[in-house]
């Protein structure tokens, strides 16, 4: 190389551009974090989506709060089986195929419950994509009881 610059290599690259790098790689998971923490996955519905498989396949709504939390508000006609209480739940459904939607605040709690209920021999089990809160966010109706 007479006279001119060395040829960049791919670790030259990365050593002169490591914080454009970082960057890129906190963006991404920046953008990814709200979808985790609103219980997003494979099993995840929306809202929206939830109410069709309510009204066209006959899904069965579990909110796995604890009873106070259930009182406060849940999904109109949501049975209620705390998460502590699910794997020895008599009040699933006994058809294993019927569609369950797992609710909870947030969503966490419902995807342990889902795995519980995939654990417990049920094949369609979803979450409810951001829990109550995204029920609420959405304006669906919110049922209380005393």
């Amino acid at each position: 190389m007479a006279g001119g610059l060395p040829a960049p290599t791919p670790v030259n690259f990365l050593l002169d551009n490591w914080i454009w790098l970082l960057t890129a790689a906190a963006s991404g998971g920046a953008l990814l974090l709200p979808q985790l923490g609103k219980g997003g996955g494979a099993d995840a519905v929306s809202p929206a989506q939830a109410v069709q498989m309510i009204n066209r396949e006959k899904a069965v709504v579990v909110d796995v709060c604890d009873s106070a939390e259930f009182s406060a508000g849940h999904v109109v006609g949501a049975r209620n089986i705390p998460l502590d209480t699910l794997e020895g739940s008599k009040t699933l459904p006994g058809n294993k195929t019927l569609p369950l939607v797992m609710v909870c605040a947030s969503g966490a709690r419902a995807r342990r419950a889902a795995a519980t209920a995939r654990k417990l021999g049920h094949q369609n089990v979803h979450v409810l994509q951001g829990g109550m809160a995204g029920w609420r966010e959405a304006g669906l109706p919110v049922e209380k009881t005393s």
